[in-house]
């Protein structure tokens, strides 16, 4: 039931842009830029060019339909269900309701557990064609349909109103999930989370009648459907119905034109990308580099640190893949931008006693960046399509994959440093596809109280994800195993999961592990939805009650109803 955090590579773009010169109309941008893209009558919003499709395995295309970008997950549903606009939606969840039917939800293919794609599921319905994106005057917001890949969005905000909203790097990344887990991305540490800027999401519901209604919920405070869009902000995808849009505008927004309505993201960066040689990493070193990251964002992430500028994922490989790598972005309209850069690649690099050099190899979701060994100054957009577009986790659709995550509030204790380097450096492995990356945070995502939104995680300075990737299913039991073992060790003094207290944060939900809910792997007191949403989940219960009632929406970590 997943409404996932990614879409499929490849997937829309053109569609993307047809649909909304299509909601535009056939007139150029005025000088203003108000009322370009903007929705006139329904009936010419969405155009049904297709749908709804039904594929079944007697399809060519079936195939192509019943996994997503995991490769270790493939599903066998009767049907998968192809829709192109939002009035498509409710009738096939209404189908599969009256059919008694397991349904799930595919936004773009990018959920990274089972949660779409299992043996249980009867009909998926995918949303990927669902992709349009224009201004609505009557919500005075912009409308995301679901299945809309991030830079898509970016590219259309962008150039049609010089704004954006501040989602992750993942090119084909869709809307579904991503907001609905609370996205993050390159501008977080400036603007905050992408679902921060949600103002509406509308989702297909179904009652404790079985009949299915669709719901618009607003943040609003006098909204009665207020408690569904709380949701929505960090309570996860496949919860509590499917999402078919969200609207977008900055809490506290005035006016009328897009143009004023979202921030606007820097008009230049820098972009850097340095290596350090894993023969010569040592365990001191190792040690130092881990722990200069840790300190630069524990002490350079409060809501007023000019810092928030800078934005750095560092790269930690096991060592078969020869490199450790680091991938910084600099707001270049800041005073001192450029010296700024400067001063945080001393600060990574101080104690180390090894010299940086350039990013030739793939590291995690990085690939060669070895023209940028010397910072270089590229506008926004550009820097954000290479940053997407040389993803081999997104470009390549033939990874198998297993993901872990944390949240940091402090500096790496010397215990965890040396776990750390303890698996990287393992000899009795080989595992180039295997890597931990840190990633900068803070700043503004934690000016807003935890239980604002249904996202939790608002103390922390920096976040970890284990990302193995992999292409031979002969690899799945040494690469699954290695990520167990390390996980488990790094947490051991916490059950072998990153409790909530003054060092760690609990998990990123839009990183979904099934391993959090087995006691084989989480021995602590702290259940899997506490580690995902913390003192939110009580809440969130109760939203599942009222608006699925029936837990018609489900999958292995999905909101279960109150006792």
């Amino acid at each position: 039931m997943a409404q996932n955090k990614h879409g499929k590579h490849g997937i829309g773009r053109r569609r993307l842009f047809t649909s909304a010169a299509a909601i535009g109309g056939t007139a150029a941008l005025s000088a203003a830029g108000t009322r370009a893209l903007a929705g006139p009558p329904a009936a010419a919003v969405d155009p049904k060019v297709f749908g709804p499709v039904a594929i079944s395995a007697s399809d060519a295309q079936y195939t192509d339909l019943v996994h997503g970008a995991n490769q270790r997950y493939v599903g066998k549903p009767e049907a998968v269900y192809l829709v192109d606009s939002v009035d498509q939606v409710a009738g096939v969840v209404q189908k599969a309701v009256d059919g008694k039917k397991r349904l799930t939800v595919r936004s773009g293919g990018h959920c990274l557990e089972d949660w779409v794609f299992n043996a249980d599921v009867q009909v998926v319905l995918d949303l990927s064609k669902l992709n349009k994106v224009y201004f609505d005057s009557e919500s005075n917001a912009v409308a995301v349909e679901t299945g809309a890949q991030l830079l898509d969005v970016y590219q259309l905000l962008y150039q049609a109103w010089g704004v954006t909203v501040p989602g992750g790097i993942c090119h084909s990344v869709a809307a579904g999930g991503h907001v609905s887990g609370g996205g993050w991305g390159m501008l977080c540490r400036q603007l905050g989370l992408v679902s921060d800027y949600l103002y509406a999401v509308e989702v297909v519901v179904v009652g404790a009648d079985g009949k299915v209604r669709t719901v618009k919920a607003t943040r609003e405070k006098d909204d009665p459907e207020r408690d569904l869009w709380w949701a929505h902000a960090g309570g996860g995808g496949g919860n509590f119905g499917v999402v078919t849009r969200y609207w977008f505008r900055s809490p506290g927004a005035t006016g009328d034109s897009p143009k004023e309505l979202l921030p606007k993201p820097p008009s230049h960066v820098y972009l850097s990308a340095v290596s350090w040689p894993w023969a010569d990493m040592t365990a001191d070193r190792f040690k130092t580099l881990v722990q200069n990251y840790g300190a630069y964002f524990t002490a350079n992430s409060g809501p007023d640190a000019p810092q928030l500028a800078l934005a750095s994922f560092l790269a930690l490989t096991h060592k078969s893949a020869g490199q450790l790598g680091m991938v910084t972005q600099v707001d270049a309209t800041v005073p001192g931008a450029r010296e700024m850069l400067s001063d945080y690649l001393a600060a990574i690099n101080k104690g180390l006693g090894l010299s940086q050099g350039a990013l030739t190899r793939s590291m995690g979701e990085f690939g060669p960046m070895a023209e940028f060994a010397e910072p270089r100054k590229l506008p926004w957009l550009d820097a954000t399509r290479y940053l997407a577009l040389t993803n081999l986790n997104i470009t390549d659709p033939t990874y198998r994959q297993e993901y872990k995550s944390s949240y940091m509030r402090a500096n790496f204790p010397d215990a965890q440093a040396a776990t750390l380097y303890k698996h990287l450096s393992r000899d009795d492995v080989t595992l180039p596809g295997g890597s931990v990356t840190l990633s900068s945070y803070g700043g503004k995502v934690n000016t807003i109280a935890p239980e604002a939104m249904a996202y939790p995680h608002r103390e922390a300075f920096y976040k970890m994800m284990w990302m193995s990737l992999w292409h031979d299913a002969a690899e799945d039991d040494a690469y699954i195993a290695w990520n167990r073992e390390f996980y488990r060790e790094l947490y051991a003094d916490t059950g072998g999961v990153p409790v909530p207290n003054d060092v760690t944060d609990g998990c990123y939900v839009n990183y979904p592990d099934n391993d959090l809910h087995d006691p084989q792997y989480n021995s602590s007191a702290t259940p899997w939805h506490e580690l995902y949403y913390r003192g939110n989940y009580p809440k969130l219960q109760q939203v599942k009650k009222r608006y699925d009632p029936t837990d018609f929406f489900r999958h292995a970590q999905s909101i279960r109803l109150p006792a």
